[in-house]
């Protein structure tokens, strides 16, 4: 499957399949601070992906009102 990496931006190739949760800890990244996309659509921790897919992981980003 190909991962895309926001901030900074990279893309990197990873076997499927596989669950969310698996290629987050893989990556060693904080899933309270992802969103994980796949093929456009948000997707949970228990979702499997697999070899065709496109996986989009970005930041989340919060603010205020000022």
């Amino acid at each position: 499957m190909k991962v895309l990496l926001r901030n900074p931006n990279r893309e990197i190739e990873f076997p499927g399949p596989i669950t969310v949760q698996a290629l987050v800890h893989k990556l060693d990244l904080n899933r309270e601070s992802i969103l994980v996309i796949a093929d456009g659509t948000l997707v949970p921790n228990d979702a499997t992906i697999h070899d065709d897919q496109t996986v989009e992981i970005r930041p989340v980003i919060s603010g205020g009102s000022a």
